[in-house]
């Protein structure tokens, strides 16, 4: 049994979740690839496809920088000259929610964004995790909601 390995994460910053996801996932690129990927892309020619129009280098860069960060994988698809498809692991796949979350907040306050189809909306993360990414990261843990407590007054 393969054991989870956690993200790679480096805390330039501090340990607050806001800057760790930020310094993982904070560039103008990642996110974008991570889209594509929840759109169907594994292959290097269909990201550089993509309408952004992200540079060689760039994204050679990011596919590292998430492949480092635990949210993708490389499977070799040819051996010479050796290419690959990138395909999420369950850390990756767990951003699904909030990618869900800013298309929606764009589409609430960004005049003129496009519409994803419906079915987006109703995606779950284990759709695109495949058999040996199960084990990658463990299942987000399910927190108790927060409780509204009063303020005490002095």
């Amino acid at each position: 049994m393969k054991l989870p390995t956690p993200l790679a994460v480096d805390f330039a910053r501090s340990a607050c979740p806001v800057a760790v996801a930020l310094d993982t996932l904070g560039d103008k690129w990642s996110l974008v690839l991570l889209r594509d990927m929840f759109a169907g892309k594994r292959r290097f020619s269909e990201f550089l496809a993509s309408p952004e129009g992200i540079k060689r280098n760039i994204l050679t860069e990011r596919l590292q920088r998430l492949e480092r960060a635990g949210l993708i994988r490389r499977v070799r698809y040819q051996e010479r000259p050796q290419r690959f498809d990138y395909r999420l692991t369950r850390a990756g796949a767990n951003l699904l929610p909030v990618l869900q979350a800013i298309v929606r907040w764009a589409q609430d306050n960004v005049p003129g964004v496009w519409t994803p189809p419906d079915e987006f909306f109703a995606w779950r993360p284990d759709r695109f995790v495949k058999g040996e990414d199960r084990a990658d990261v463990p299942a987000p843990r399910r927190r108790a909601p927060l409780r509204k407590t009063r303020a005490r007054t002095r």
